[in-house]
């Protein structure tokens, strides 16, 4: 039985070049009536997260959370799921850096502004200063991460930076940490304690 994975996957075939037949049909079997567009993974970690958290099933309310592999895809992406091409609604969660690139991706797709969310850095600048670096650390400690935090702390690179800015450098470092990291941190927030972004993104579909 088709599911809301293979209808991402045939989309990111389609947008590197494939046909658009697979993903039309499985659009129209599930059927799917919105798209999120992420950045990259990690992302899509957080929102699956807090939408478990709220007792939500994105997929079974025909909602696809999609990571596009890098914000300057934004634009092919929304081309061929916005009202050029299938005719869904977009919506979207970007970093302050890439908001032009959302922007432009969203007019020429026909998509509303209003309807991708902008961190002030990036999520997990968002997620950090929600919870607290005491409280990041603290889950890093209890994820068996500590000796690795510890260890990262001490390169000279660090030194001179608030831990705010240590702790979102280090969740970077090592592949798949961020993804972990995404769930995790918005696991450990309380519910008046949700960033803005991420809050609005999830109320708003």
């Amino acid at each position: 039985m088709a599911d809301m994975g293979a209808f991402r996957d045939a989309v990111i075939a389609w947008a590197v070049g494939g046909p658009g037949d697979h993903a039309r049909e499985l659009a129209s079997r599930l059927p799917v009536r919105a798209v999120v567009l992420l950045e990259g993974p990690s992302d899509a970690a957080a929102v699956g997260a807090l939408a478990t958290s709220r007792g939500r099933d994105l997929a079974a309310e025909g909602v696809c959370v999609l990571p596009m592999g890098g914000a300057m895809s934004v634009g092919r992406f929304a081309r061929l799921l916005g009202s050029p091409g299938l005719g869904l609604r977009l919506a979207g969660l970007c970093d302050e850096a890439e908001r032009r690139y959302y922007a432009r991706g969203f007019e020429l797709a026909g998509a509303a502004p209003q309807d991708f969310f902008v961190c002030a850095a990036d999520l997990e600048d968002e997620l950090i200063r929600a919870l607290g670096a005491v409280r990041v650390t603290e889950l890093v400690r209890a994820e068996g991460d500590l000796r690795a935090l510890r260890t990262f702390l001490r390169q000279p690179a660090q030194q001179g930076r608030t831990s705010q800015q240590q702790l979102r450098r280090f969740l970077g470092t090592k592949k798949g940490r961020k993804i972990h990291y995404g769930r995790v941190l918005v696991e450990a927030l309380d519910p008046d304690r949700i960033p803005g972004p991420l809050d609005g993104l999830l109320t708003s579909l």
